[in-house]
């Protein structure tokens, strides 16, 4: 009953709060003010703090004026991990801004949607994604395409570093930089997770958006490590290939770092 209680009152709390902010988002995009970018942040640290979803940075967040954030994927709670973190904005699949909600949900963050599907408008998405860099705004891509189960990693694909490469064409930039980052979900209630309580916070396969996010709210209490590492510099002579290669590399170590040396410490103490 208790916690029925809390989960009406956390989605209560987060409509009239997301019904208040959205006029003022909606017209701070129209105008394209600075606060657009500001208004998400304080919209995903609300949404944490009331859902229970403590986060932890490990390293410094970026600082670089052209930017590209590379993490893995597990959830769509990633979205407001890296969001309650600092001001960025997400590169998406079409297919989230045809979802109800979602989609609109995902404009107000200023997401930008690819049709990875679509060969002959990957050209023009990747300088969309330029385009936003250049103006000084933090990219979020997740690397893998698509959401994991919480335990492994995918390979990273390569086709959207291609906009780091277009935006070597202006003559302002020298380097792009490529920021690798690791999501890991530690802890449930302040225990450690292991293998299978992990895939209780992924969101993958065939489950219903709004289905997991309520049995997400309902569990409550979860700790997540965000890790940014060393930036990898995209500059003129870089191959998409290798650095795709070398960012699933340094997000995956620290991926493995980060979820399995607190269970090793605790098999150690036991």
């Amino acid at each position: 009953m208790i916690e029925r209680l809390k989960l009406y009152f956390v989605v209560f709390i987060l409509v009239v709060v997301t019904i208040v902010l959205m006029p003022f988002q909606l017209i701070a995009l129209t105008l394209n003010l600075p606060i657009s970018r500001r208004i998400p942040l304080y919209w995903h640290r609300l949404a944490m703090w009331l859902v229970g979803v403590r986060v932890t940075v490990t390293g410094a967040a970026p600082e670089n004026k052209h930017l590209i954030i590379v993490a893995n994927h597990i959830s769509w709670v990633d979205i407001p991990v890296l969001g309650s973190i600092m001001e960025l904005s997400f590169i998406s699949k079409s297919e989230v801004g045809e979802m109800p909600g979602a989609g609109f949900m995902a404009r107000l963050q200023r997401t930008v949607f690819i049709a990875r599907d679509n060969k002959r408008d990957v050209a023009n998405q990747a300088k969309e994604v330029t385009g936003r860099i250049l103006k000084g705004d933090a990219m979020v891509l997740f690397g893998e395409g698509t959401t994991g189960n919480g335990n492994r990693l995918n390979r990273f694909k390569s086709s959207m570093f291609g906009a780091a490469k277009y935006a070597l064409s202006d003559d302002d930039v020298e380097h792009v930089a490529i920021q690798p980052v690791s999501i890991a979900y530690k802890n449930l209630h302040g225990m450690p997770m292991g293998r299978f309580t992990r895939t209780k916070i992924a969101w993958y396969g065939d489950m219903t958006l709004g289905g997991h996010a309520l049995n997400m709210m309902r569990l409550g209490a979860w700790d997540v490590e965000v890790t940014f590492g060393e930036p990898i510099l995209f500059e003129h002579g870089s191959k998409r290939q290798e650095v795709s290669h070398e960012a699933y590399t340094r997000v995956r170590t620290m991926f493995v770092k980060s979820l399995y040396q607190r269970e090793n410490a605790v098999e150690t103490t036991s």
